[in-house]
């Protein structure tokens, strides 16, 4: 594919690097020459120097022919503008845009952003994988949906233990869809599996029920 970088900060150089490996092509758009050729001296000539929520400088790097966007610059209002320029100017298929501040998150989705990246809830969600206590981790969202991709893990005390999937109490809309357990092969969630200690559950549920089907799997 052909992806357009806005943002040649850390974020973005190592975000090109990956992609070049990968064997997509690649363009980074950033305003400071100092950080072009530093980018440059280490992969080449992959950028272009320029602001990356202008309309002429997305013309200069072929946005018309872009598979995607990805914007990564520290500023929230500028990685919006130049999502929105590649969107409705260009026609480009696929933009990504980073958030810095997570209360921007629900304008930049109601603008039509196809996925963004929060850092704080990365952070976070990489926290609550390593602390054993946490029940439920967020894996995806799928916003077009209303759905969440959460990974459950049941504790010794969940309501659940010994009951089989098809008995539980799961709020509407929510699937069980994939059980792990420890040396064992990947399970599908079907009707007639008995929730054990330790396992861990794959789940898709709408965003407002979380709650909800914590309480069916562990109890309150």
């Amino acid at each position: 594919m052909y992806i357009v970088v806005i943002g040649g900060g850390k974020v973005g150089y190592h975000l090109g690097k990956a992609l070049l490996s990968e064997g997509h092509e690649i363009l980074i758009i950033e305003k400071e020459r100092i950080r072009i050729e530093f980018i440059s001296n280490d992969l080449g000539g992959v950028c272009l120097l320029g602001d990356g929520c202008e309309v002429s400088t997305q013309a200069d790097a072929g946005a018309s022919r872009a598979d995607m966007l990805v914007s990564v610059t520290g500023d929230d209002e500028d990685n919006l503008v130049a999502c929105q320029v590649a969107k409705h100017k260009f026609k480009v298929p696929h933009t990504i845009a980073r958030i810095n501040n997570p209360n921007n998150e629900a304008i930049f989705r109601r603008l039509g952003i196809d996925v963004t990246i929060n850092s704080t809830d990365v952070i976070m969600e990489s926290i609550q994988q390593e602390v054993p206590t946490h029940m439920l981790t967020h894996l995806m969202t799928l916003h077009e949906r209303g759905m969440e991709m959460v990974e459950i893990k049941i504790p010794a005390d969940a309501r659940s233990v010994g009951r089989k999937i098809k008995d539980l109490d799961l709020p509407t809309g929510s699937i069980l869809t994939l059980i792990m357990r420890r040396n064992q092969k990947p399970l599908m969630a079907t009707p007639d599996i008995i929730i054990q200690i330790g396992d861990q559950i794959i789940a898709l549920t709408p965003t407002d029920t979380e709650d909800q089907l914590k309480i069916a799997l562990k109890g309150n």
